[in-house]
């Protein structure tokens, strides 16, 4: 059987330019996230005890109506001990709204990466269903983890990272 010849060495060339500029370009465009960066701003503990009118914390009540983000519920039943304290900042010019918890290290420090994604994913999704985007911290400032979403789309993209404490291995 003869197979005719299809591609000349023109088509070759062309054929081959295509192939490389995709391998080139496809980089690029998968790193352009429609999820922004998780906020850059320093964690302000001292908005625990010293709130301002548009601050809210653990500590916050409000007698009239729900109190938005309501993580009350999350760090009554799940979160009694790991959760000590969040501090949850409106949107403010070009930075979306978010919530900063603050976990007890000891106890963060006992979980596993799984049951750390876990909690970090549960709480997020709390944050997001409020319009929040959620960072996690110990008392000493220390990141450990985040939940940050684009919510002009819908629904919302998310995406958590999570800090480098012991990811090796899933162990404690």
């Amino acid at each position: 059987m003869h197979l005719p010849k299809l591609c000349g060495q023109k088509s070759f060339s062309l054929l081959l330019t295509i192939s490389l500029a995709a391998l080139i370009v496809s980089p690029s465009l998968a790193q352009t996230s429609p999820i922004p960066p998780p906020s850059s701003a320093p964690l302000e503990l001292d908005l625990l005890t010293k709130p301002t009118d548009y601050i809210i914390t653990a500590n916050t009540i409000n007698p009239a109506q729900l109190t938005v983000p309501s993580l009350w519920w999350a760090q009554q039943n799940a979160e009694k001990k790991l959760l000590d304290n969040w501090i949850a900042y409106p949107a403010f010019e070009k930075e979306p709204a978010r919530v900063d918890l603050i976990v007890n290290q000891q106890i963060w420090s006992l979980l596993d990466y799984v049951q750390r994604y876990d909690f970090v994913n549960r709480l997020g999704s709390t944050a997001r269903n409020f319009g929040y985007n959620m960072r996690v911290f110990n008392y000493q400032k220390e990141s450990l983890a985040t939940y940050t979403c684009n919510f002009a789309t819908s629904p919302a993209l998310c995406s958590i990272q999570m800090g480098t404490q012991n990811k090796i291995g899933l162990g404690r």
